[in-house]
């Protein structure tokens, strides 16, 4: 295995009753997956759905991944980011002293985000806007 095919992502998200909850995830997997094809880029669950996060670890480290990076996929750094998640990665480390394990800022956190959302805000309501001044739009 090469290093860079070492190298393990887990998208961690909440999770939902409603599967199609997560279908924005497993697409934001697929996008992540082809910038970085050689990476092992996978997805993660506190609640509800699965794998849990534990699990998805697991199986990255038995794939032979030394270095894995957790992205929370949570808006903002509140309870289950603050709370939760630090124990689960921490037993982790503490049972895989070898595997490199990172736990990346939450996405709103991530450089230049902000600015892309309020950009796509206000780019959607111009759209919204130029739809409506068009007498056959819906």
């Amino acid at each position: 295995m090469s290093e860079a095919a070492n190298h393990a992502i887990i998208l961690f998200a909440h999770g939902a009753r409603d599967e199609r909850w997560s279908e924005t995830l497993s697409q934001l997997r697929g996008r992540v997956q082809r910038a970085l094809p050689t990476a092992d880029v996978s997805t993660a669950f506190l609640e509800f759905q699965s794998p849990s996060l534990a699990d998805a670890l697991g199986n990255a480290e038995r794939a032979g991944c030394t270095r894995i990076d957790v992205v929370p996929v949570f808006w903002a750094s509140g309870g289950h980011v603050a709370n939760d998640v630090p124990p689960l990665i921490e037993g982790f480390r503490a049972a895989h002293p070898d595997v490199q394990l990172r736990l990346l800022p939450v996405i709103s956190e991530l450089p230049g985000l902000l600015d892309f959302i309020a950009a796509a805000v206000v780019d959607a309501g111009r759209t919204f806007d130029a739809r409506r001044a068009t007498p056959d739009a819906p």
